[in-house]
């Protein structure tokens, strides 16, 4: 689980307690990397960045996060959602972590080749501040960003599971309650 927040005391953090006891009620052993806790440094270098399709990672400090990708089956991401997106802190996370010889490979046509055929499955659990609605007729920057691109270098059939409560802005604690409910309900039945 990548958990992405900078406030402890966050409805985000809330969901993500509620995500990790649903997955241990079903089973799951769960390592949690909350990148804010972690001072996850998102600024991809120069280097990383003239070095990208050369494999693995040139920062010693992300090999934990490789190795976690490595180890999984599951990909679970509890973020909020801004400005139609993941925090730039998970961005950065993508772009520093997800590298040619961890999440990929380019082959002989110059396409690229998914490496973790591992993760069969992929969740997100969000926030957004607007309906529903709004969100659609911006296109779901964040959802496709998920469920299309990171899905992608995962196993080609992984299963995803999109947990979004969407106007969480005009959300009474009921709401957020029911939400919360149904986050641990979701993830206590992956089996």
């Amino acid at each position: 689980m990548v958990y992405c927040h900078p406030d402890p005391e966050s409805f985000a953090s809330a969901a993500r307690d509620h995500t990790v006891t649903g997955l241990k009620a079903s089973g799951h052993e769960v390592r949690l990397i909350d990148l804010y806790s972690e001072s996850f440094e998102p600024a991809l270098t120069a280097e990383e960045r003239r070095t990208h399709r050369d494999p693995g990672v040139s920062d010693p400090t992300l090999q934990g996060y490789t190795d976690d990708l490595r180890w999984a089956d599951s990909l679970v991401l509890v973020y909020p959602t801004w400005w139609s997106g993941q925090p730039a802190m998970l961005k950065g996370w993508f772009d520093r972590v997800w590298v040619a010889g961890v999440a990929w490979d380019v082959n002989r046509r110059n396409r690229l080749s998914p490496r973790l055929r591992n993760i069969r499955r992929l969740a997100v659990v969000t926030t957004h501040g607007s309906p529903k609605l709004v969100n659609a007729l911006q296109g779901e920057g964040g959802k496709r960003l998920a469920m299309r691109s990171i899905r992608s270098m995962c196993w080609w059939r992984a299963r995803t599971t999109w947990c979004a409560m969407y106007d969480i802005d005009h959300a009474d604690e009921a709401d957020r309650a029911a939400f919360l409910e149904r986050v641990e309900r979701t993830f206590a039945g992956w089996g």
